[in-house]
């Protein structure tokens, strides 16, 4: 039989879409009868308010893939505050190197996918960054980058001095459309001169970067007063409604898909709002809405949600929803699958891990 090969999928950041890049890779091969495995041996959950988030992740991971209980891993460690604490304050005693060897023998497949720490080095203080991962698992290591400007040509120069042979190839993320162009004619071709082989170039997807309103529920902990069968609408974009009804509604016309946050008493604003592209009306105030506003939301089926907080912690809590999109939505999944199906080199990939496939790829 085959030698298990190990791919770990690594960032230069956190929430670049190593979840998102394995699900298509995965997908993908799966198409191809290749038998696969998951794993992600590091999780982070410094959130005290959703502690059970590392767990759902992995579950849905497993549930997307359709892997079988003894193809999937829990993580080995969460870098927790408490645990972190524990090994500020002494305790050496775990050898995470070996626990992980030990870990990653419970699964078996002609690939493991590996999911890596959020950045080059996170886990270092438990000797498991992202090249120490690597080296224990013998894995090569795809590294996702999300683009924010040509200067991510510094950050990949780096990186491949970091990781060394370990680096497999990289894959560009989120990248503007005027960007692209550049992206594939002058910085691709540069990089693979400097001996970093660049597997994909994926363009910006507002579908991708959009929340559900059932997520900004959950991160608001906010009170659904109309709607609640509409939660799985998508938001793209967050418009604030401070100002005079007039600035407003120019304002709210040129928005698409959107999360309108104002104030429980202006009536006009929420109305305004409830006749453009809104996905979900937030009002802050502790003011409830008037009845005829609900009565149009429910007739225009967008939901209400009231939160118990200022407008400016809102506006900030739904930014930062926006900073760590996760890809629950199977329209997401769809999305990324497409995606990497059309911008990723997956025979590429196959060749440098030197897996054999059932059909030739493409």
């Amino acid at each position: 039989m085959a030698q298990t090969k190990y791919l770990l999928v690594g960032s230069t950041e956190a929430y670049s879409g190593k979840s998102a890049t394995i699900l298509g890779i995965a997908h993908q091969l799966q198409q191809q009868s290749l038998d696969l495995a998951y794993c992600k041996p590091l999780g982070t959950c410094l959130n005290a308010n959703q502690p059970d988030e590392l767990k759902e992740d992995v579950q849905f991971m497993a549930q997307v893939l359709n892997l079988s209980p003894n193809k999937v891993l829990p993580s080995l460690l969460s870098l927790e505050v408490d645990t972190i604490q524990q090994r500020l304050q002494g305790d050496k005693l775990t050898n995470y190197h070996h626990s992980l060897e030990q870990h990653l023998q419970q699964l078996s497949g002609e690939l493991i996918l590996l999911e890596g720490p959020g950045t080059l080095s996170e886990g270092s203080l438990f000797d498991l960054s992202l090249l120490e991962i690597a080296q224990i698992a013998q894995a090569s290591i795809l590294l996702v980058a999300r683009f924010h400007s040509v200067l991510l040509v510094d950050t990949l120069l780096a990186a491949k001095q970091h990781l060394g042979d370990c680096l497999l190839g990289v894959l560009i993320n989120d990248i503007p459309p005027e960007q692209l162009s550049m992206a594939q004619t002058t910085m691709g071709p540069f990089l693979e001169q400097q001996g970093i082989a660049v597997l994909g170039m994926l363009p910006s997807n507002e579908l991708l970067r959009s929340v559900s309103v059932r997520e900004l529920v959950n991160q608001l902990q906010a009170e659904i007063l109309c709607c609640p069968e509409r939660l799985d609408l998508m938001v793209e974009s967050l418009t604030i409604g401070a100002m005079n009804v007039n600035s407003a509604l120019e304002y709210l016309r040129k928005g698409i898909n959107m999360a309108v946050v104002t104030g429980g008493d202006r009536t006009d604003i929420q109305m305004a709002a409830l006749e453009t592209s809104t996905q979900c009306l937030i009002l802050t105030g502790h003011s409830p809405p008037q009845p005829f506003i609900l009565n149009r939301a429910e007739e225009v089926e967008i939901p209400i949600l009231s939160v118990d907080l200022d407008t400016l912690t809102t506006v900030e809590i739904i930014d930062d929803t926006f900073g760590q999109v996760r890809l629950h939505e199977p329209i997401k999944v769809q999305c990324i699958q497409q995606l990497m199906a059309k911008h990723f080199d997956l025979e590429r990939l196959t060749s440098k891990l030197g897996l054999k496939t059932a059909v030739p790829i493409g």
